[in-house]
């Protein structure tokens, strides 16, 4: 669902990049929604900040979209804004490249100067921070959030809730078998993939290795 208002849920650093994408994008952010009651009634960036319910009452016809980098905190929000009954819409920056072979669910936000190439599928609220590069083949599933200048080659799979870290880089897999990094997996700013990585693990390092405990 496309739309030219929005609400967003979350009132961090993120939320006030994506209110500017929104301003980039023709469209008209609402409010913010924090569900801490002291925050609620103040102004961010000259834009209100409201409780969920006060933005269902007054709002109750504008989507939202989730701007929280976590995607487990995101997948939260989601759930609780589903149940309270709001939709959700996907934001796209203008300065976004891709072909029509690009496949975007439901409440993505793809910030500016990203390229998605071709046959690629984006699940439910995945998040692509600025300056990423997204290459053929590539499955995101839901919840995935790729941070500032990661570089994804082609065939790779990720897990739904995969966080990927600043300027990290994804080596390609093949069509027999693509570079899986398994759910909830985390991959560290800066390190470089060469292998899969397991559902839950933490990898850092050129090349990318499990995390130590201690370490």
């Amino acid at each position: 669902m496309l739309s030219r208002k929005v609400a967003i849920y979350g009132a961090g650093g993120f939320a006030r990049e994506v209110a500017w994408l929104a301003e980039d994008a023709g469209m008209e952010v609402v409010c913010f929604i924090d569900d801490d009651p002291q925050r609620q009634g103040e102004l961010l960036n000259n834009i209100p900040i409201l409780g969920l319910q006060d933005v269902k009452e007054g709002y109750p016809d504008v989507p939202l979209v989730v701007a929280v980098g976590s995607p487990q905190i995101r997948e939260q929000l989601v759930d609780k804004a589903t149940k309270s009954g709001f939709s959700f819409t996907t934001m796209l920056h203008p300065r976004v490249r891709s072909s029509k072979w690009v496949e975007i669910g439901e409440g993505c936000v793809i910030t500016a100067g990203n390229i998605l190439t071709v046959n690629i599928r984006l699940g439910k609220h995945v998040q692509i921070n600025l300056d990423c590069t997204v290459g053929h083949d590539v499955i995101m599933e839901d919840y995935v959030t790729l941070a500032p200048g990661v570089h994804v080659s082609g065939w790779v799979h990720f897990g739904k809730r995969v966080y990927v870290g600043t300027g990290a880089v994804i080596i390609n897999g093949t069509a027999e078998r693509p570079m899986v990094i398994g759910e909830d997996a985390v991959v560290g700013a800066g390190a470089v993939v060469t292998k899969p990585v397991p559902s839950g693990a933490t990898v850092v390092g050129v090349p990318a290795r499990p995390l130590q405990k201690g370490i």
